[in-house]
């Protein structure tokens, strides 16, 4: 049955928490927090208690220089004759004429220690996150004395508070210190106050520079401040405010002669700090991140918060002793949208390779933005999991690509309309081919970045299917990339009509060709061509959507159909390559050729589908997290439900902190991703992947518990988002929908299937209708 409702199902979502009863000793055990532009983590402590500190915008370098090789585009000729004439080792070669600068690197900001000053042994230690009102706390009692701590990164105010309190009166007697890794000075102002400049690695002429201010206050006791240390005696109440501003002023400004007034800025946000107090700062904070937390609640049966159990025995015993744990199932889904809105809200600087958390110097892979997988993976969760807005700040950043890629496109690859983009960027919007004329082409050469990247543009207008933002923002961007496609597609000598690409890489991996070459550029890499495949399709679509270009998109579709065609191994896999060549490594972490599959939507013919799901077979299922979190998106496309449920289990291994790349991914104590090291994807991957098992959603059709695995057969899930501006929520049991609830957010018509049925819907614009 079907009746118009105005109320959504409610899930019965229990309290989201991770904790601890041991400090942190290793980053993949700290707890993060973050406010979309400063973040902490939160290492908790009895004595002494270090706390990182990061800004999402403090960055080596400067703007690039859009002549950076011009004219290495002679080059392109010459490698396409190589690879034309099947002499591979030659295309590898010249490969390294087209690459340009490597990437800059994410910088830590800062290093707050709280020290207690008290003497005698401390017990009943407890550290925790509550992902629900993102506040972190630390407790534990000394001299029969209960010391706790709570910390918030707040949005709305722009800084991070520390709360300390003692259960007897005058008995916080502490130290707070602040420095830093990178070059910086610190000096004291008057009793409470800490100032913190400084600069990123390199030239103070050319570098991103910083102001953090650090205010404490005191109840029941005095502030004292000498050299970096405030000291804090007597106070039965203290609390810490950090505020920070850096010279960061766009991709296209020079950090120092075009620089923001990081001093000013950083002048005001602190003495903003006077204005309210402690509570009145956490309530904002607690209301702001909530409203966008809650809007999606999931409750699978049985998971009930566990107080017995670490966080992190949990993740133990769930891996040793393969134990049923759909709390904890529940926790990791709903934390990667914890740690999305809280690295996700900078304009025009999305998230990094590690959100915003980084506590090195030299962060691994520079802490950069990986184009060929990574960045976009960070935001798969955003539309389906009701975060649109954190993909705002991938937006900007992709006007800036566009910006300097249009120069990359002509300097080093001869086309002069489009733009492109490639393996590696950074705050500066770099879209260049990496490798300094010296490193593997398989990952340096390649140069889709831009044409797979405004896909996520797409995304958001089909998920909220607001034509205003598709003809004035999305359609803009990836009209000049599929630009750049039709110039740099080229006719294939071998199949006249055709179009390829050359050179072509499928990003990281390596073939061995039929005479035994081991090598890594080619011609009409499946990757590359599925990109493309994507992009042109989406573009055609969108110009006609917003009644434009009809000329193009009919170009665009013309070009498509001569697209050199998807084709099936000997194995019955997808081929990765234009010939039937082996992998290097045969179980590779990349999949680049199942794009089109997922996160793509193109791969619908059986016989394809067959295909991917061969490939996932052959490639086994050891591998790196953010790859594990792919894969589960993959295997719930192919609707193997049970497939991506064991996938999911695979990316909750339990990995050791600090143990480096000796083991496999998974999952650290904190719940960070592993690759490893530590790569946030994995976790929005993951987060994107339970999304993807509960409902999928294209062209117009809305199906419901599409691979819904058997140890899930009964729950509830509110807020989950459809393509088309269709908001659901549902309940099931014995793995059949019970009761389902579709609301339209501008109105419109879907076709929703579940339990063997089909149900037309049209709804007006915040209509819903329950079905049944």
């Amino acid at each position: 049955m079907a009746a118009l409702a105005a109320t959504q199902a409610t899930a019965q979502q229990p309290p989201l928490l991770l904790w601890y009863d041991t400090p942190a000793r290793h980053f993949e055990e700290a707890l993060p927090i973050g406010n979309g532009k400063m973040g902490a983590l939160i290492y908790g402590g009895t004595d002494s208690n270090t706390i990182f500190l990061n800004d999402i915008t403090l960055w080596t370098g400067k703007p690039v220089d859009r002549n950076e090789d011009a004219g290495a585009s002679r080059w392109i000729p010459e490698i396409r004759k190589a690879l034309f004439n099947e002499d591979y080792r030659a295309a590898d070669s010249l490969q390294l004429n087209v690459q340009g600068h490597n990437s800059e690197y994410y910088q830590p900001l800062g290093t707050l220690t709280i020290t207690d000053n008290n003497s005698g042994p401390a017990t009943e230690y407890r550290r925790e996150l509550c992902l629900d009102s993102a506040l972190c706390k630390d407790s534990y009692t000394r001299n029969a004395t209960t010391f706790s701590r709570e910390y918030f990164a707040s949005h709305p105010d722009r800084l991070i508070a520390v709360r300390l309190r003692a259960s007897k009166p005058r008995a916080i007697n502490c130290s707070v210190s602040l420095s830093s890794l990178v070059p910086h000075t610190v000096k004291a102002f008057g009793g409470g106050q800490l100032t913190m400049t400084g600069h990123a690695l390199g030239d103070p002429n050319n570098s991103i520079h910083f102001c953090t201010i650090l205010r404490a206050t005191a109840k029941g006791g005095t502030t004292h401040a000498t050299d970096s240390t405030i000291t804090i005696s007597g106070a039965t109440e203290a609390t810490v405010y950090i505020v920070n501003a850096t010279s960061f002023n766009g991709f296209d400004k020079h950090p120092v002669s075009q620089g923001a007034p990081y001093l000013e800025n950083a002048a005001d946000d602190a003495w903003h700090t006077v204005n309210l107090t402690y509570d009145e700062f956490k309530r904002r904070h607690v209301a702001d991140f909530s409203s966008l937390f809650g809007r999606f609640r999931l409750s699978l049966a049985g998971a009930k918060a566990d107080d017995s159990r670490t966080t992190e025995q949990q993740l133990k015993d769930y891996t040793t002793k393969n134990e049923s744990n759909p709390y904890l199932e529940t926790l990791y889904a709903q934390y990667g949208r914890y740690l999305l809105i809280s690295c996700s809200r900078t304009p025009g600087v999305p998230a990094n390779l590690q959100g915003l958390w980084a506590n090195k110097l030299r962060s691994p892979w520079r802490g950069n933005y990986t184009v060929n997988i990574n960045l976009e993976e960070n935001y798969w969760p955003a539309e389906v999991a009701n975060l649109p807005e954190m993909a705002m700040p991938l937006e900007g950043f992709i006007s800036a690509l566009a910006a300097n890629g249009r120069h990359t496109a002509r300097n080093y690859y001869g086309v002069e309309r489009g733009w492109c983009s490639s393996h590696n960027s950074d705050i500066w919007a770099m879209t260049n081919p990496v490798g300094e004329k010296r490193e593997k082409p398989e990952w340096a050469n390649w140069n889709m970045g831009g044409a797979w990247l405004v896909n996520v543009l797409y995304e958001h207008f089909r998920f909220g299917r607001d034509t205003t933002y598709l003809c004035q923002t999305a359609y803009p961007l990836m009209k000049g990339a599929a630009e750049f496609c039709l110039g740099w597609l080229t006719d294939n000598p071998l199949k006249p009509g055709e179009l390829i690409t050359a050179p072509s890489t499928s990003p990281e991996n390596e073939y061995v060709t039929d005479k035994g070459y081991h090598g890594m550029t080619c011609y009409g890499g499946t990757a590359d061509l599925a990109i493309i495949r994507e992009l042109l399709a989406n573009t055609a679509e969108a110009a006609r959507t917003i009644g434009t270009d009809a000329a193009f998109a009919d170009s665009l579709d013309a070009t498509v159909a001569r697209l050199h065609p998807y084709a099936i191994g000997k194995r019955g896999n997808l081929q990765e390559w234009y010939y039937d060549w082996s992998d290097y490594d045969p179980h590779h972490r990349h999949q680049s050729h199942l794009i089109g599959l997922f996160p793509g939507g193109h791969i619908t013919d059986p016989a394809l589908l067959q295909a991917c799901a061969k490939t996932l077979e052959l490639k086994g299922d050891k591998t790196t997290g953010w790859s594990t979190g792919w894969r589960i998106n993959l295997w719930a496309r192919l609707r193997n439900g049970e497939k991506a449920y064991q996938t999911y289990r695979k990316l909750l291994n339990y990995v050791r902190p600090g143990a480096g790349s000796r083991q496999g991914g998974g999952t650290y104590p904190n719940l960070f991703d592993a690759h490893p090291p530590f790569q946030i994807d994995g976790n929005f991957g993951g987060t994107a992947g339970v999304c993807e098992l509960l409902v999928q959603s294209h062209g117009g059709a809305i199906e419901l518990l599409p691979a819904l695995p058997a140890a899930w057969s009964e729950g509830r899930v509110e807020g989950i988002r459809a393509r088309g501006g269709f908001e659901i929520s549902m309940e099931w049991a014995g793995g059949r929908v019970a009761r389902a609830t579709i609301k339209s957010e501008k109105g419109g018509h879907a076709t929703v299937a579940f339990n063997g049925q089909s149900h037309d819907v049209s709804l007006g614009a915040g209509e819903s209708i329950v079905l049944e």
